[in-house]
């Protein structure tokens, strides 16, 4: 039995605790509101995960101090505009080589930094590692089958971690490649929007499967240009994240791009879905890492106009089709 800390008590940090506490681990999950431990300890039930049961004997506290004191894992499971503040909380209870796997996705604007470079950067004594994949909260704590995929500095602590969630219903595989793992989880996001955007305007499944065939090579492109591996973005934090992403209505990011198809302005949007869209804080990082590595990325630019400028939707839909004829693969060509 590992003693291991959740960092954040939203539907992703419950869900991963009940997995954990569900593999034999003892758990103790914390969040910065008081209210919501509260709420968590008298009824044992998360408001957005509704009829799924927390055991008795899961541990919940807003005292950082405690949820992290001596133990073997830390997951923080804190929305990605939150990770750093949330880090710099944690420096003074973090020890030395402490393992912290973060499992949100997004780019920090200002920075166009990964958040796991943001928690080195707050939490130099860590030893940072990600988990990703295609993993709604609400099908994990319904013990619905799926896979995801760990990566670490090192292979013996991306194999600690794996061993840890691994479960007849949680399939946990290893990867070297951090970058590759949180681009794919956040750059996805982005495209879930535009795939949202493409439902709200009543567009098909055509459409739907372009946006992610083509989105999925605008992500491999920038992230390769980065240094991720180019498997990343064929294997479960690439393609299959963004698969479930963009086709699934428990994607909040799907669920706002619909409501901004139908018509609402992206703060209608974020207002009604009525929890984080991280689409919506890593699409402007999106825009500008692809102009500082200088990748054609017309999907991310043209969510961008949506969200920030005010274009209507349906004209940008229109001029992704009608862009200049190319070649699908650059590296085909005739001889």
């Amino acid at each position: 039995m590992a003693k291991t800390g959740v960092i954040g008590a939203g539907s992703w940090g419950i869900a991963l605790s009940l997995l954990l506490h569900n593999n034999g681990h003892e758990v103790t999950v914390w969040s910065a509101l008081k209210d919501e431990i509260v709420e968590l300890k008298e009824t044992h039930e998360h408001r957005t995960l509704p009829g799924v049961h927390l055991p008795e004997t899961m541990i919940f506290t807003d005292n950082l101090e405690e949820a992290m004191a001596d133990k073997d894992l830390l997951v923080l499971a804190v929305p990605s505009i939150y990770t750093r503040t949330t880090a710099a909380s944690m420096k003074p209870f973090c020890r030395d080589g402490q393992i912290l796997v973060n499992v949100a996705k997004g780019i920090e604007e200002s920075t166009l930094m990964t958040l796991s470079e943001q928690i080195e950067e707050e939490l130099p004594m860590a030893n940072v590692a990600v988990l990703s994949g295609p993993s709604h909260a609400e099908e994990v704590s319904r013990g619905l089958p799926t896979t995801c995929v760990t990566g670490a500095r090192d292979r013996e602590t991306a194999e600690f971690i794996q061993n840890l969630f691994m479960s007849p219903v949680f399939r946990v595989y290893t990867s070297p490649d951090i970058l590759g793992i949180e681009l794919g989880g956040s750059l996805k996001n982005v495209i879930a929007l535009a795939a949202g955007i493409a439902d709200g305007l009543g567009y098909g499944d055509n459409t739907k499967a372009a946006l992610i065939t083509r989105g999925i090579t605008e992500i491999a492109k920038l992230g390769t240009a980065m240094g991720g591996k180019f498997e990343t973005f064929c294997g479960l934090s690439g393609i299959g994240d963004l698969i479930v992403t963009c086709a699934s209505m428990h994607s909040r990011n799907r669920r706002a791009g619909i409501l901004i198809g139908q018509g609402r302005t992206m703060e209608e949007a974020m207002a009604e879905v009525k929890m984080v869209v991280e689409g919506v804080y890593s699409a402007k990082a999106a825009l500008a890492l692809s102009r500082k590595y200088e990748i054609s990325m017309p999907i991310i630019e043209q969510v961008n106009q949506v969200l920030f400028d005010g274009k209507p939707a349906a004209d940008a839909v229109k001029d992704l089709m009608m862009r200049d004829k190319t070649i699908e693969a650059s590296t085909m060509m005739w001889e």
